[in-house]
This record gives structure tokens, sequence and C-alpha cells, in this order.
């Protein structure tokens, strides 16, 4: 089965071969013969009915430095791709929601990763929500007020933005920290969301889980410990990866979300737990495949294509 594929992601030639996810799944597919093509958000036109984008034809290889040859960019109907990976990085703003809107004109008769309409319903920090039990004490509120009472019962606190990524702008606000109603005002400044307010998990300090699910299924795991100091445990910001496995508790959330995935389209995911909580759903371009690779020698990325091929052949069937 040779097949046509587009990723639309940010520029290729800004990545990081040694962790990109994108990459790794890029090569495994040119690796069983199927035609890439790389596009930016930026690249789509909706066009008398149809969705092109002006795409350039890649190769890629593992050479840092020299990791991709791109031809001329040509526009293509995305209608005539087999599978269209949709990998750029948030923020979760109103232009990722418009490309959401765009590509569901192809979908699912082009098998779009992860399923647009999903991906729109699913803000990560808001996904979570709709699992009772998993996540910690949270409020979800721009109301001082609220806030307040929320610290005043919980004492020791994090506070970030609704649809913040990376690591960005959050905050741990000690029982001791005069700084929150400053911090509220400035959040209220930058952003019209609201912002969340969660119960502080000390348990951070040993780790952040990034968990993968493979439509519905956890395939692997690793773990992010903060630097000494620093509360966020993403490794763009100093975080260590360490081999790790699932835990119980780990394999209950996974078994308990896992089947809303597989139904909304979810098929490649990462899951943030903490402790024994949830905290985030990470469904528009998750990470961890080669750090999980490398602990375990494991290679998610045959997983995931593996899953792709089955469903693009079930369609052809149909």
């Amino acid at each position: 089965m040779s097949l046509a594929v587009a990723i639309q992601m940010d520029p290729i030639e800004n990545i990081d071969i040694n962790g990109d996810s994108s990459f790794v799944l890029g090569l495994e597919a040119q690796a069983r013969g199927h035609g890439l093509y790389h596009y930016g958000p930026q690249d789509m036109s909706f066009s008398q009915g149809r969705l092109v984008a002006n795409a350039r034809p890649i190769t890629l290889r593992r050479e840092k430095g020299n990791h991709f040859t791109a031809g001329a960019a040509e526009r293509i109907d995305l209608a005539t791709m087999d599978v269209v990976l949709m990998r750029q990085d948030p923020p979760f703003d109103m232009s990722y929601i418009t490309a959401t809107h765009l590509l569901e004109h192809i979908h699912p008769q082009t098998l779009v990763v992860n399923d647009p309409v999903s991906v729109r319903n699913a803000p990560e920090k808001l996904f979570v929500t709709h699992f009772d039990g998993l996540m910690p004490p949270t409020l979800i509120s721009s109301n001082l007020q609220e806030i307040r009472e929320f610290r005043a019962e919980f004492k020791d606190i994090i506070v970030k933005p609704l649809y913040g990524n990376g690591g960005a702008g959050i905050f741990h606000i000690k029982p001791e920290d005069e700084n929150l109603s400053a911090l509220c005002e400035m959040f209220t400044q930058f952003y019209r969301e609201p912002m969340i307010v969660q119960k502080y998990l000390p348990e951070v300090r040993q780790g952040d889980k990034r968990i993968i699910l493979i439509d519905g299924e956890a395939a692997g795991a690793i773990n992010r410990v903060p630097q000494q100091g620093e509360v966020r445990s993403n490794m763009h910001v100093g975080g260590k990866a360490v081999k790790s496995s699932l835990t119980t508790r780990e394999e209950e959330i996974c078994r308990i979300i896992g089947p809303a995935l597989k139904e909304q389209g979810l098929i490649f995911v990462g899951i943030d737990v903490i402790g024994n909580y949830l905290t985030e759903i990470n469904v528009t371009s998750p990470t961890g495949i080669q750090e999980i690779n490398r602990f375990n020698d494991a290679k998610l990325e045959a997983q995931i294509w593996d899953c792709l091929e089955e469903k693009v052949g079930n369609r052809a069937v149909e």
C-alpha cells in the first residue's frame, strides 16, 4: 500500500530531528513507500469548493543540518491525499480553529489525524473536565473572588492560561505569596479567556508523566522531571526525561479515557499525569515519541502507521 501523505506543520527547516515526533512519523511513512508533502496552515486555501494547499514534496533523512530535501511547491487538492497529519504546534487560537474547519471539508474521505472536529472540540485543559474523578481540584474562572476562595481552600495553587502550551505562563502561587491579585490582573489584560487554577501537586517534583495513546490504547510513557527551582517539567524549559512505565492508577486513567478517544477519532494522543491525577489530554500536536523510543527500545511511529494504514485500508473496502 503506497499512500499520499501531507504533513501540515510548522517550518520543517527549524525542527529538532532528535526530538520532533512529526519528523519520525514522516520518516516511517517514507520507509513504507508513502509519498510525503509538507505545507503550513497558511498555505491552505478553500477555493471553489475545494481545499487546496501549496505543498512541497519532501524527502527526509536523519542527518543533522541536512534532514530534508524539498521540491518546488505544487498546488494540490488535499482531497486527493490519503492521509493528512495535522501537526502544527499550538497556540490553540482562532487560526488553529479555522484550520480544523477547513480540514473538515476533506475528512473522513481523506483521513485527517487527528479528526479536525474532535481537535476543535477537545482543548487540552478543557477536555479533561469531562472525565469525573481524574483531575486535581480545579477552577476555571476569571472571577477574582472565586479564585481567592479557591486559594483559601487549597492554599498552594497553580495558575495558568487556559489555552497555553509548552509550559508558558504557569505560575506556582504559594500560601505566603502576595502576588495573586496582580497576577490575575495581568492574565485578564493578556487573555480574554478565563484562567485555570489548580491545587498544587507536590508530586510534580518527582515528575510529570507523558503517556502516549494510539487509537485509545496506552503505548508507552516517559517521566519528565523538572529541574531544581522549576515547577514546569517541559523538556524545552529544562525538564529531564526519565525512563518510566505505567502505574496501576495510570493504566486505570487510560482505560477510562481510551474509548472516548477512539470514538472521537483521536488516534495520536499524549496525556499528562502528575501523581494520581490527569492534568491534560494533548490532541493537537502531541510529542514524546522519540524519547519513549530511546528509553524502551520501541518504535511508536510504526504502531501509529500500522493503525493509519489499517484505517485507510478499511475505508477503501467500504
